[in-house]
This record gives structure tokens, sequence and C-alpha cells, in this order.
């Protein structure tokens, strides 16, 4: 094999359509743009113009922030952790930690952590250190008889 004996797989590749090369095409004459009006030139750009009315997005008040230092968290319910448990994805014995969690499937794209949510029971006892948990989260573990580790918060000052 050389390199210029690579190909692509028949079908693979499909040319593009060229517009506006004559009626026989099938895009000629107005090449898809219908008849006349502002849409059928060139160098147009109307996503939210209103005829020269204030915009709707304009007339509205701005409200709120983006926090640009807020956490994103992956949400995981104690019930689906028991699913996890019950179909073998996870050991319950051993410590369930968030690449446990990754590997087995439960979550994916982990932003700033993983955050046990009280959603459904749990029976097994287990050991699980997670990003963040609810209250009530640590209390229906703790009642299974398992623990949750959760990092204390470091605090920063400015």
């Amino acid at each position: 094999m050389k390199l210029n004996e690579l190909a692509d797989n028949p079908g693979a590749t499909k040319n593009r359509k060229r517009i506006g090369r004559g009626i026989g095409s099938g895009k000629g004459k107005t090449g898809g743009r219908g008849v006349k009006g502002q849409k059928s030139r060139s160098g147009v750009a109307i996503k939210g113009f209103e005829g020269g009315q204030m915009p709707i997005h304009m007339r509205l008040p701005k409200r709120g922030f983006n926090n640009i230092n807020a956490k994103t968290f992956v949400p995981i319910n104690i019930g689906r952790l028991q699913e996890a448990i019950d179909a073998k994805k996870i050991d319950a014995k051993k410590p369930i930690t968030i690449d446990v969690l990754i590997a087995s499937g439960l979550v994916t794209r982990v932003k700033d952590g993983v955050r046990l949510l009280a959603k459904g029971a749990i029976k097994s006892k287990v050991n699980i250190e997670v990003s963040g948990a609810s209250a009530a989260a640590i209390a229906a573990v703790e009642k299974a008889g398992g623990t949750v580790s959760v990092p204390a918060k470091v605090e920063t000052s400015a």
C-alpha cells in the first residue's frame, strides 16, 4: 500500500451539487433561491430582523447573569447506582469512585465532578467517593450501612 494508492470506499463520498450551472442541472436559473426578494440576493443577514421594528430580544429586559465560577456536576441517583450493582456493573465491596462510575458507563463526560442524589432506593452497603451529595442521599446510603465521602470545600480568600 502506497500513499498514492489510498482511496475512499466506493459510495463513501458524494459530489457536491453545483448550483447555478444551467437549467438542465436541476439547480439552474434561480439556483434554489426562489424568485426575487431580499433572500434571493447575496449578502443577506435577516435572522432577528423585524422590518425596522425594535426586535423582541431588544425590547425585553435583561435579567440575571452567568456565574463564570459555577461548577457543573453530573447527577447520579442512588436508584441508578443500585441498578448497576444488581446488574454486576459495579462491585459494591470495593470503594466506588468517579473512575469506577465512568468505567461502568453510569456517567459520561464528567465536567466538574459527580453529585449523588436521592431518587430511588439503595439496599447495598457501599463506600462511595463523589464531588457532592445531597443530604437525603447521604442519609439513604448511611441507612443502608454505607458511607459517602465528599471532599471538603477549599475556601479561597480574595
